[in-house]
């Protein structure tokens, strides 16, 4: 799961309680709680149903004023609660996001830590969005989201550059490697355009299952279209002898309600084999601090197959043809 939707509703809940925190120069605290019960089904083999808990989380952040201009921040998000069973529960127990930086009026930010990558935010959002994301592809490339150095310059006329580097000394397996990230996203009018590259210099494995075990370059692109309530973005990707990954997304939202569909498809280098993936999404905001959806993902393929994993990572089945259904409500403050 990578809400795209609750992260947009967080940044807003943070930014709205930034006066008060700033006169008490205390943090603003944030969190949410997410659930969702899934149906998924291999086609000729066994289904499940799980109820879980679907990533939720609690937060932190910061900024001041260094001098005129030039402000300080952090932000720090754990997760990992597993609200749905307390039995299950050791509590808070994993890392999201944990990072320090400084932004200026006019040579942008510069932050390090653990984030989204400069790549993931410029590229990869269709992936990103869905709540469930249980079938979600995404692209092909490998640098991770922790021990980043990340810049992200002002806009010049509506273009914004952006860099990354990730800096893995000689504890990592496989020694010293900086792994690195560039962006171009330029905005007019109602078309935001990308580009973006990951050296995948690095040996963390990130993105997916079929992930190239050389460090040959992926590029990216992608264009959005957003105007009044209907947004339209396609993507494409690309990473040598790997394979390329293409994604179309439309959402429409109406009032309270936001409905999304897609069609992502990865197709491989070595056998000329290809993965698909069409969700459908309807979501409901039943105020401004929680929403519910429902979520339906058919995944198919020519001559690959869609993995069902333990909670161990263990290959149980496989098929041609998977699909999922989710519902899930999410409240956050």
């Amino acid at each position: 799961m990578k809400k795209t939707l609750i992260a947009s509703a967080i940044a807003a809940a943070t930014i709205s309680g930034t006066a008060l925190a700033q006169e008490s120069n205390l943090p603003t605290v944030y969190g949410n709680i997410q659930y969702a019960i899934t149906h998924d089904n291999l086609d000729g083999g066994s289904s499940s149903i799980d109820h879980r808990d679907n990533g939720s989380t609690i937060g932190f952040a910061h900024d001041h004023e260094i001098v005129p201009g030039i402000t300080g921040f952090l932000k720090i998000e754990l997760e990992g609660i597993g609200a749905n069973n307390k039995a299950d529960s050791s509590g808070i127990d994993s890392l999201d996001e944990a990072y320090i930086g400084v932004r200026g009026d006019n040579f942008g930010q510069i932050w390090i830590g653990s984030d989204d990558s400069t790549y993931e935010t410029a590229i990869d959002t269709i992936a990103n969005f869905y709540e469930a994301a249980d079938l979600s592809i995404g692209g092909s490339y490998s640098t991770g989201e922790g021990d980043l150095v990340q810049y992200m310059s002002p806009s010049f006329g509506g273009l914004t550059l952006g860099a990354a580097v990730q800096v893995n000394g000689d504890s990592t397996e496989g020694g010293k490697s900086y792994p690195y990230q560039l962006a171009a996203i330029y905005a007019v009018d109602s078309l935001e355009l990308a580009f973006a590259m990951d050296s995948n210099d690095g040996t963390t494995e990130y993105s997916s299952d079929d992930l190239a075990s050389d460090n040959e370059n992926t590029y990216g692109l992608r264009a959005t279209y957003a105007a009044d309530s209907l947004s339209l973005t396609g993507e494409f990707q690309t990473r040598k002898d790997d394979g390329d990954t293409y994604g179309v997304m439309g959402v429409y939202t109406l009032g309270a309600n936001q409905f999304a569909l897609s069609y992502e498809m990865f197709s491989a280098d070595a056998d000329n084999s290809d993965k698909n993936t069409v969700t459908l999404q309807a979501l409901h905001n039943l105020s401004d601090h929680m929403y519910v959806y429902v979520e339906g993902y058919l995944g198919g393929g020519d001559d690959n197959v869609w993995n069902y994993k333990d909670e161990n990572g263990n290959i149980i089945e496989s098929s041609d043809e998977r699909s999922v259904a989710a519902v899930g409500a999410v409240y956050y403050f």
